[in-house]
C-alpha cells in the first residue's frame, strides 16, 4: 500500500472547501494510518488587483450563504462591507505551498480560512498572508522574500499544471492513486464515510 496516495485538491480561498472542512478534517483522521495524504493547491483565480465587480461580490456573497443554509457553515458576512475584494486566490496559494516546506500547510491553510471566513480579513493581501505566516511560526522575512520569488512561482505553476492532469470536476477534490492509476473519490459534504468506504474498496 505505501505507492497510494491520496491527494486533496483544494484553494485556500475556496469556500466549498471551507465548508468541506469538517468532513475532510474527520475523513483525514480515519485514513492517516492506511493511505499517505497530500495536499495540493488548485489556484482558483489568478493575480490581480484590480477590486472585485459588484456582480460579482453578490454572487460569492450569496455562496456564502448558500454553503451556510446546506452544510451550517460559518461565515462573517461583514467581509463583503469592511473589506476590498480581488478575484485572487494564487498567492495564499503560494503561501501554502512555503508552509508545505516547514511542515505547516496546514496550518497555514487553516489560518488563511480563518482569517478570511470569520475574521473578515482579506487574504488576497500580501500582508494579511505576512502576518498569517508569523503567527503560525514561519519567519516573517524569509516568509515575505519567498512570496514573490520567481522560485516559488514556477514551482506553484508545475503544482498546477500537475493539478489540471488529474480527473477532477472542482475544488475540493479528492483523487486515489494506485499502482500508478488515478481514481477520482466522489466527495459528500456532509458524510465522510462516504469517501472513506470508496478509497477503501480501491486499496483492498
Amino acid at each position: 500500500m505505501s505507492q497510494s496516495k491520496l491527494i486533496y485538491v483544494h484553494d485556500p480561498m475556496c469556500s466549498w472547501c471551507w465548508g468541506y472542512s469538517p468532513t475532510w478534517l474527520k475523513l483525514k483522521a480515519q485514513l492517516e494510518a492506511k493511505v499517505n495524504i497530500e495536499y495540493k493547491v488548485g489556484g482558483l483565480a489568478p493575480d490581480s488587483q484590480d477590486p472585485m465587480p459588484q456582480n460579482m461580490k453578490e454572487m460569492l456573497e450569496g455562496t456564502w450563504h448558500k454553503i451556510s443554509a446546506q452544510l451550517g457553515t460559518q461565515f462573517n458576512y461583514n467581509f463583503w462591507r469592511d473589506c476590498q475584494p480581488r478575484r485572487s486566490t494564487y498567492p495564499a496559494c503560494r503561501a501554502a505551498l512555503i508552509a508545505r516546506k516547514s511542515n505547516k500547510e496546514t496550518e497555514m491553510v487553516a489560518a488563511i480560512q480563518n482569517a478570511y471566513y470569520l475574521n473578515a480579513q482579506n487574504p488576497s493581501d500580501e500582508s494579511t498572508l505576512i502576518t498569517l505566516a508569523e503567527q503560525i511560526g514561519l519567519d516573517k522575512a524569509q516568509f515575505t522574500a519567498q512570496l514573490t520569488s520567481s522560485e516559488l512561482n514556477n514551482e506553484f505553476n508545475d503544482e498546477l499544471s500537475f493539478v489540471r492532469t488529474l480527473p477532477i470536476q472542482g475544488f475540493p477534490s479528492l483523487v486515489l492513486i494506485k499502482d500508478n492509476k488515478a481514481y477520482p473519490i466522489e466527495i459528500n459534504y456532509t458524510d465522510w464515510q462516504h469517501s472513506f468506504d470508496q478509497i477503501n474498496s480501491i486499496l483492498d
